[in-house]
């Protein structure tokens, strides 16, 4: 495993999107995710993860230690078994090799963090090991991310859209044109939080100060490499990171992220830009001794 981080980080991540779907819901067609009771937006942390992960495997590519365990298309069973194929295990001779090696629990685990960098970074359930009664099936991550939440309700606009061309020629001979519906939020500042554990990395990922620099690259880019018509225009707008001064921390989260701010400006009623907002700011007189605020945007 490699060098682990030593310090615990707290960071608070501001992003917007205009005349787009940021995370849709499949059980509400596809309809922008909403707080039916305030009429907040919502963006989940699996959707957050997503991106952060889609990016590692841009810049990475095939480069070693970097591989991404949850992708489209993957099959878990199969990046489960090159844990045992790399250690010579066979997976009939699980309780037997468990018997005459204490240790074989922590090398599959290592093995899995040592090669996927979300594995080392989110953690992981991987049912093969499950299955098998080892204890390394469930690797618990240093890096957690909570739901984003827009700063003001939003209001969710369904558009009609038509398409000249048809699947069919039956299609073809009925009609002109055929007609179809999207939905968009016209404008909306997200806010998301998360938490970065210099002790569960020591302890069980060997999550390193390089993994924390690709993370930091992957929040602020997660947006560059995922335009599609769907999700429009979405940016990131700030990412405060503060950096305790110690592996379990020198300060609530909770006090942190209640430092950092912004609102709408004044006489503004419904923001269509960032620049219906204040600066997004940090309250440093509110941050304790041992706790460095770092300005990644």
């Amino acid at each position: 495993m490699s060098n682990p981080i030593k310090n615990r980080y707290d960071f608070v991540v501001y992003f917007d999107v205009e005349n787009g779907n940021p995370n849709g819901d499949p059980d509400a067609g596809n309809m922008p995710r909403i707080d039916p009771e305030t009429g907040y937006g919502i963006v989940t942390d699996v959707c957050l993860k997503r991106k952060v992960r889609n990016y590692v495997e841009t810049v990475k590519e095939d480069d070693p230690g970097f591989d991404i365990y949850v992708k489209d298309g993957s099959i878990l069973n199969v990046n489960d078994a090159r844990a045992f194929e790399a250690l010579g295990i066979d997976a009939k001779d699980i309780k037997k090799l468990k018997k005459d090696d204490p240790e074989l629990d922590e090398k599959i685990r290592d093995f899995m963090c040592a090669t996927f960098y979300d594995v080392r970074t989110f953690g992981a359930v991987m049912t093969t090991f499950v299955k098998n009664s080892l204890n390394c099936g469930q690797v618990r991550g240093p890096v957690q991310l909570t739901f984003a939440r827009s700063v003001d309700p939003i209001i969710p606009q369904e558009i009609t859209i038509t398409r000249v061309a048809k699947t069919t020629e039956e299609r073809a001979e009925a009609s002109n044109t055929e007609m179809g519906h999207k939905y968009v939020v016209p404008y909306a500042l997200y806010r998301g939080e998360g938490y970065v554990s210099a002790n569960l990395a020591r302890k069980s990922t060997g999550f390193s100060e390089d993994d924390l620099a690709l993370l930091w690259d992957a929040i602020v880019n997660m947006f560059e490499h995922d335009h599609s018509a769907a999700r429009g225009k979405m940016a990131v707008r700030a990412l405060v990171v503060f950096k305790h001064d110690s592996e379990l921390g020198n300060a609530p989260s909770y006090k942190l992220f209640d430092a950092v701010s912004t609102q709408k400006k004044a006489g503004v009623e419904a923001p269509r830009s960032i620049d219906d907002y204040e600066e997004i700011t940090v309250d440093e007189g509110a941050v304790p001794e041992g706790v460095t605020v770092l300005r990644m945007v």
